[in-house]
């Protein structure tokens, strides 16, 4: 398929960039609010399963305050609204936090559209994936599942629907991903906080300070 092996990535690469230029400024003035809420890197890297499971360091902002406990699952910790900062709460409803993939998608570990990349250690949901060949794509900054549920999906139903995006992928569909996941942000809707649906176990792990 051609859109599958040379036009998606060279849309990525375009609007990445554009992104990175258009978002530049507003991204550093995120930055400092993080900043001077609560003083440390506005920047954090998680380790991801990119394409054919190789891992790569996902960047996101730093939505939590650098008291959180290391390496703990934010649906262990006790009440995780309280390491949450002021500006966490409306970056992660807004999906905010997740602009500075932009980067990662110009650098080719990620696409704009694609499966929502796991987490190196959510093994159930690799393995889930791996029944769909969702791990054969790249993983992508939003995706099907993104607006049929996001974050309250269960692991399965969420892998069933990452391998129907790419039973579909093509232009039209990622069109439709696309627009889809502006009026979902705009909306807020599937955002639950410490938990990614009543199965799945394994959401954001303890943030990596840059």
């Amino acid at each position: 398929m051609v859109y599958k092996c040379f036009f998606k990535r060279l849309i990525d690469v375009l609007l990445s960039f554009l992104g990175i230029v258009v978002l530049g400024i507003p991204m550093l003035v995120v930055a400092l609010v993080i900043r001077h809420e609560d003083p440390g890197p506005a920047l954090f890297r998680q380790k991801r399963v990119g394409k054919n499971k190789k891992y790569f360091m996902l960047l996101k902002f730093r939505s939590m305050k650098m008291s959180t406990p290391h390496d703990v699952p934010t649906h262990q910790l006790e009440n995780p609204e309280q390491y949450l900062l002021r500006c966490g709460k409306i970056l992660r409803k807004l999906s905010i936090d997740e602009l500075p993939q932009l980067f990662n998608i110009l650098k080719g570990d990620m696409s704009i559209i694609g499966p929502r990349p796991a987490l190196w250690n959510q093994d159930d949901l690799i393995a889930e994936r791996d029944r769909y060949h969702a791990n054969d794509v790249k993983p992508g900054l939003t995706g099907w599942a993104q607006i049929n549920g996001r974050d309250e999906l269960e692991i399965p139903v969420k892998a069933r629907l990452d391998g129907e995006y790419v039973e579909k992928l093509s232009f039209w569909f990622d069109c439709r991903c696309f627009f889809g996941t502006i009026g979902k942000v705009l909306k807020g809707d599937g955002v639950v906080e410490g938990g990614t649906g009543t199965k799945d176990t394994s959401c954001d792990e303890k943030e990596i300070d840059l």
